[in-house]
């Protein structure tokens, strides 16, 4: 095992693409879970901070230290087994959800979570219930993860079968692999009915397999998981389309994703049913025109929808797509569509280089990011987009606004040019974040909470739901070493 106690040889573990800076005394890179377990001993006794780090790619500092030591799991990198038969990958966490992705499509199949980075480990996206653009059909990783081996904070270990143990109402209890009984009263706070990744996430009678699928590397360190994967299918529909005007596109978005609903209701297989729907404002264009000089001059708006195909819907689906465009005022013959693989893969260079080019100014201007990650119901995000835009453009400060509008899910990216304009961006983000929590929305929808984002939780939930958080990883981490200032602030109570 390699430890690492030279800081310049560390930076590059205390710092992530949101540009959330930290500190630590060691790195530790074991290359296997008996080491993970060694370190957690050792660590526990000693009261030291341990901070899990994957592959940097996190936007909220979940994976950045703040003292203590940091567990890199880069050496824990292998797919153990790829069953297609059965339709599962075993896979240890620091796997790159590309190479993973690329494995699984030699052999026919995929795996639908897909965030915007795909250099991120798997055992990142597990800690943070990572989703994507496929999450609109296929939903977060939560719903992919079929087996988790969890290291506990006193070495001990977890393993955890989808299926196997559920909660009684609000009580969880489960047994360690050293026969140890764990006994928690689950947070009686009720998450909100969108696409969320905000603290715990529980339920009554839930599978407990879930609690730690969006922990953000505060109850275990995960050292080996199981994965459903699905057969690839056929073909893919993925196309770009641009409006003449932002109601066009948004119009555009609410009647495919109306359609999509009802044709997954009615198991329909010949009609729209999009497995993503990602939106583009006319900021975003503008932002991105430098590297797509094709885009036109005079669109205010795109919308980037995949649909998969078979060979018996191709020539319907697409046909009910090309009407659809039509009649939302966009011109048929400037859709972007890709043809072949290179031309799709063009396409989702496009769709994720937005992301990218934000990441990158942020970091060249040092500040941090200010990204909203918000989403709200379907029946009420239009007004609250409206909403949202108009603080910003009210204070004049620069943005981009894009994201997950088929999940209702926006990323609204302010682009400060001064420190003035990054502290009234601070009061804006807390107005929209405010404003989802009204219409019974989250803070997080796919990003997690972290370490800059408590206030957000904190409005989210109440300090009453925070301390039961708290005193639930006290019953996994009594000495509270873990993921120290991810979700809250230790300690919120005496």
């Amino acid at each position: 095992m390699i430890v690492k106690t030279i800081q310049d040889e560390i930076q590059s573990f205390l710092v992530d693409a949101s540009n959330f800076r930290g500190n630590c005394d060691a790195v530790y890179l074991p290359e296997h879970a008996e080491e993970v377990i060694e370190i957690l001993k050792t660590a526990n006794e000693s009261n030291t901070k341990v901070t899990i780090a994957g592959n940097h790619t996190g936007l909220t500092g979940s994976g950045i230290p703040q003292d203590g030591v940091v567990i890199s799991t880069e050496k824990l990198n292998r797919i153990l087994e790829i069953n297609t038969k059965e339709n599962y990958a075993i896979v240890k966490p620091a796997v790159l959800l590309s190479d993973f992705q690329n494995e699984l499509k030699r052999v026919g199949f995929f795996y639908p979570p897909d965030p915007t980075e795909t250099n991120c480990f798997l055992g990142g996206t597990i800690a943070t219930n990572a989703s994507g653009a496929k999450t609109f059909k296929y939903g977060a990783t939560r719903n992919f993860v079929l087996e988790l081996e969890i290291v506990l904070a006193d070495g001990d270990k977890l393993l955890l079968k989808r299926g196997e143990v559920f909660a009684e109402k609000n009580v969880l209890s489960l047994q360690t692999e050293n026969g140890n009984i764990l006994s928690l009263q689950l947070p009686n706070y009720k998450m909100p009915k969108v696409k969320n990744a905000s603290g715990y996430f529980v339920d009554e009678n839930m599978d407990a397999i879930d609690l730690f699928i969006g922990s953000e590397g505060t109850l275990g360190v995960i050292t080996k998981a199981k994965l459903k994967i699905l057969p690839l299918p056929s073909d893919v529909l993925s196309c770009v389309a641009f409006f003449p005007e932002e109601m066009d596109g948004l119009a555009f978005v609410e009647e495919a994703r109306t359609l999509s609903y009802s044709s997954r209701i009615m198991n329909s297989t010949g009609n729209i049913d999009a497995r993503a729907l990602e939106f583009f404002d006319s900021h975003a264009l503008d932002f991105l025109r430098k590297d797509y000089s094709q885009i036109d001059d005079n669109v205010f708006c795109a919308v980037w929808f995949e649909q998969e195909l078979t060979a018996q819907n191709e020539d319907s689906v697409t046909e009910n797509w090309l009407e659809l465009i039509t009649k939302h005022h966009a011109d048929v013959d400037k859709v972007w569509i890709g043809i072949d693989d290179k031309d799709k893969a063009l396409l989702h260079e496009f769709r994720h280089a937005i992301s990218s080019k934000v990441n990158e100014y942020i970091s060249k201007n040092n500040f941090r990011k200010l990204g909203t990650d918000v989403a709200v119901s379907d029946e009420v995000f239009s007004n609250f987009y409206s909403f949202c835009k108009s603080l910003v453009e009210k204070e004049n400060i620069d943005y981009v606004a894009y994201g997950h509008f088929g999940n209702s899910h926006l990323h609204l990216n302010m682009l400060p040019k001064n420190e003035d304009d990054f502290q009234k961006g601070k009061m804006i983000y807390k107005m929209i974040c405010q404003k989802a929590v009204e219409l019974g929305g989250t803070v997080s929808a796919e990003h997690g909470i972290g370490k800059i984002k408590h206030e957000y939780l904190l409005l989210m939930y109440g300090e009453e739901a925070i301390n039961e958080m708290i005193e639930l990883k006290k019953v996994f981490d009594p000495e509270m070493i873990l993921g120290s200032g991810n979700l809250f602030e230790i300690p919120v109570i005496n």
